[in-house]
C-alpha cells in the first residue's frame, strides 16, 4: 500500500505542511510516525483520501466539524440509513446556505447597478461627459 510524506501531500494538493498538520490536529488525518523519536509523519492511502474529502468539503463550504462527521462515516459500515440521512441533512443545510448567499449577492449586484445608473444620470445632468474612473 502506498505511503506519502507531508511534503508529497502538500505538493499534490497545493497546501502547506502547516495546513496538513492542522487537519491532523482536528482529527481528520492520523499518520503513523517513523524515524528518530517518531518525528517523521507517514501518511497512508486512507489519509490521502481523507485529505481529498476534507478539501472537497471545504470547497462546498462545510465546517471542519461537518467534514469530520462525514469523513468519519467512511470508517463505519457503509450505506447505513443513519449515515445517508445524516449526509442528506448536511447537504440540505449547505444548499440552503448557498442559495441564501446567491440571493444576497444578486440583491447586492442589483443595488450596485442602481447606484451606478443614478451616478451616471447625475453626471449627465451636470454636463460631465467624462466616464467615471473605475
Amino acid at each position: 500500500m502506498p505511503t506519502y510524506t507531508i511534503a508529497e501531500l502538500a505538493r499534490e494538493f497545493d497546501l502547506t505542511a502547516r495546513a496538513i498538520r492542522f487537519y491532523e490536529d482536528q482529527g481528520l488525518l492520523s499518520p503513523s510516525r517513523e524515524g528518530a523519536g517518531g518525528r517523521s509523519r507517514v501518511y497512508s492511502a486512507r489519509d490521502r483520501t481523507r485529505l481529498k474529502l476534507t478539501l472537497r468539503g471545504k470547497r462546498l463550504g462545510l465546517t471542519l466539524s461537518e467534514i469530520k462527521s462525514i469523513v468519519d462515516m467512511y470508517e463505519s459500515p457503509k450505506d447505513t440509513v443513519a449515515q445517508m440521512n445524516r449526509f442528506l441533512g448536511v447537504l440540505a443545510k449547505q444548499r440552503e446556505t448557498l442559495e441564501q448567499q446567491r440571493d444576497d449577492i444578486a440583491m447586492a449586484l442589483s443595488e450596485i447597478a442602481a447606484h451606478e445608473e443614478e451616478c451616471k444620470r447625475m453626471l449627465a445632468e451636470h454636463g460631465s461627459d467624462k466616464a467615471p474612473v473605475a
